[in-house]
């Protein structure tokens, strides 16, 4: 599935050192600068997914998105892996993440990661300029901690990005190039706005809009290479006020595997 023979390494070898010159500069031109749009901001809501492959469902998971404060949005989460994939691979997860709800920027992000026989809990700290991490492994007095940071301007999380995209026209052919960092490395997302179509999920019949996700990460010194686990994705979003996520396939190592909108209920029911 990846290259193994030299020739093919060195040709990867050569391209990415051709874009860790002058295209490290480049690319960072191309990010977006629109700020937040003007669409009507979410409604608190509880979400229900259910993620798996070929049909076969092998995760389940819940979002509650909140206003806690006039300027603030949060969003807290809970997965777990289940049926027979659970008995093989073991996996509960939590997060919480905060944002700016006039600048859709993020504040932080906690996740923990739940596995039969580790603990990792993950904390990133955001700034205008840089995140910072903290990671822990184990539990107790066999806990470990690293802090890391990475220096780059106006970078989202996943919960700051979802908000300022659906924040934003998405027009047809439009085109979203921001600076992600999801948890432990940062990334580039490429995003375009490929078509409106119907679509049919477990919780109803929605009119959407179809977007085309790429990414690639960002290494240290600021060159892209390319994603080693994942290749590329199509997320379909309503098209409504809500602009909720209805599903996402992803083509990752493993296949295609995929997320859907299982039900929605809101806070305030307008």
């Amino acid at each position: 599935m990846f290259p193994r023979f030299r020739i093919a390494k060195c040709a990867i070898t050569l391209l990415l050192a051709s874009w860790s010159g002058s295209s490290a500069a480049d690319w960072q031109a191309t990010l977006s600068k629109e700020p937040a749009g003007n669409f009507p901001e979410l409604r608190p809501l509880r979400a229900f997914y259910r993620f798996g492959w070929s049909g076969v469902t092998a995760a389940t998971g819940e979002i509650h998105f909140t206003k806690p404060s006039n300027d603030r949005f949060q969003l807290e989460g809970i997965g777990r892996t289940s049926g027979f994939v659970r008995a093989l691979w073991k996996l509960d997860v939590t997060q919480r993440a905060a944002a700016n709800s006039h600048t859709l920027a993020p504040i932080e992000t906690q996740q923990t990661e739940n596995y039969r026989s580790k603990k990792i809990v993950t904390h990133l700290s955001f700034t205008n300029s840089r995140v910072t991490r903290a990671r822990t492994e184990g539990q107790g007095d066999k806990a470990e901690t690293k802090s890391k940071e990475f220096a780059f301007p106006n970078l989202f999380d996943l919960h700051s990005a979802a908000l300022y995209l659906r924040s934003q026209p998405l027009k047809q052919g439009s085109v979203y190039r921001l600076a992600i960092y999801p948890a432990t490395n940062a990334y580039l997302a490429i995003i375009k706005v490929i078509g409106r179509e119907k679509i049919s999920v477990h919780a109803g019949t929605y009119n959407a809009i179809k977007l085309d996700l790429q990414l690639k990460r960002i290494g240290k010194h600021l060159e892209l290479e390319p994603h080693k686990k994942f290749r590329r994705a199509t997320i379909w979003v309503s098209d409504d006020t809500e602009r909720l996520i209805l599903r996402i396939d992803a083509q990752i190592f493993v296949g295609t595997v995929f997320a859907e909108l299982q039900s929605v209920h809101f806070d305030n029911p307008k």
